[in-house]
């Protein structure tokens, strides 16, 4: 470029710049604060299906007396080398993955059981341009309100034309006349809300169970990681060589079981095995480099699994503005 040229532009920037300063001088009026955030949604690429992170809220939660297996100081401090404090913000999320046929959805969310800053999943599903009635399919990692609570509305299928699919054991733990979940005292308000969110589904013949490790259709596998519940499974997508893995309760945030894996959660049912799938999952993911999915890593929830000595650590994905 001629030098006169260049100087033609350079200057041309400086009077912009000075037009700037005299605008910016002169836009001195507040405005008020909108008090929203924006809508939680957030895409990635599985192959050729795209898949919807969604958010259904988040919520503060006392991790200091949540976590077990730690002394309730040990677990403050631990958080507050992490820039936190109890209660921790925490994350429910869900996944919709887009096979180009059907759509598919990985929990629920939460509906209206746990509060009003939760429940939004059905509002963001609607702002990333797909409808509670197109949703062909719905695969439940486990059957807690924070994950099935928004299968109803009112009483009355909020996915009216979709099949619900569970994991056999975890449908006749919560749900069965004889299920054992009915005999612990403790689970009775568990139980109420179970029946309450699949009831209008198991009326419209429209819940379905799978067995251990089943595909409950076709290109959705799972591996059964029991003891947060009886039949809690992991869903894994694959598609055009990427492999997604969608957790469910694996872990409850995002480093304080990767740093003490051993660290469990007051819901877990069997704590010891909750451990041991929490190792296995650990191990896996990081062996395998795939995609993991979590409902309460800090939203879109979407990482990977890195073996650090004797431990691991959540790294996310990099957000990226195309899909």
């Amino acid at each position: 470029m001629k030098r006169r040229t260049l100087f033609k532009y350079t200057g041309g920037m400086g009077l912009a710049v000075g037009m700037g300063a005299t605008v910016a001088q002169s836009a001195q009026a507040g405005a008020p604060a909108s008090g929203k955030q924006a809508p939680g949604y957030y895409r990635i690429r599985l192959g050729d299906y795209e898949v919807t992170a969604l958010s259904d809220g988040t919520i503060g939660l006392p991790m200091d007396t949540l976590y077990q297996g730690l002394p309730p100081q040990d677990v403050i401090e631990h958080l507050a080398q992490r820039f936190q404090a109890s209660p921790v913000e925490t994350s429910v999320n869900a996944y919709l993955v887009n096979t180009g046929e059907r759509l598919v959805l990985i929990d629920a969310g939460t509906g209206t059981l746990m509060g009003p800053d939760l429940g939004r999943l059905p509002s963001n599903l609607s702002a990333a341009g797909h409808f509670a009635e197109q949703v062909d399919d719905i695969i439940l990692t486990h059957i807690h309100p924070d994950h099935a609570g928004g299968l109803v509305t009112n009483g009355r299928m909020t996915f009216p034309n979709a099949t619900v699919h569970v994991n056999r054991r975890e449908m006749d733990f919560w749900l069965a006349p004889a299920g054992e979940a009915r005999t612990i005292e403790t689970l009775a308000s568990l139980v109420e809300e179970a029946l309450g969110s699949l009831s209008p589904y198991i009326a419209a013949g429209r819940l379905q169970s799978f067995e251990d490790g089943a595909s409950p259709i076709a290109g959705f596998s799972t591996a059964l990681r029991a003891g947060h519940t009886p039949g809690h499974s992991a869903v894994t997508v694959e598609r055009g060589g990427d492999k997604l893995v969608i957790w469910g309760d694996i872990v409850h945030g995002d480093f304080l079981q990767y740093d003490r894996p051993e660290v469990t959660v007051t819901i877990d049912l069997d704590p010891d095995m909750a451990c041991a799938a929490r190792a296995a999952a650990f191990a896996e993911a990081a062996d395998e480099r795939y995609i993991v999915a979590g409902a309460h890593h800090g939203f879109p929830g979407l990482g990977q699994v890195q073996r650090v000595g004797t431990h691991y650590a959540w790294i996310p994905l990099p957000y990226s503005a195309n899909v």
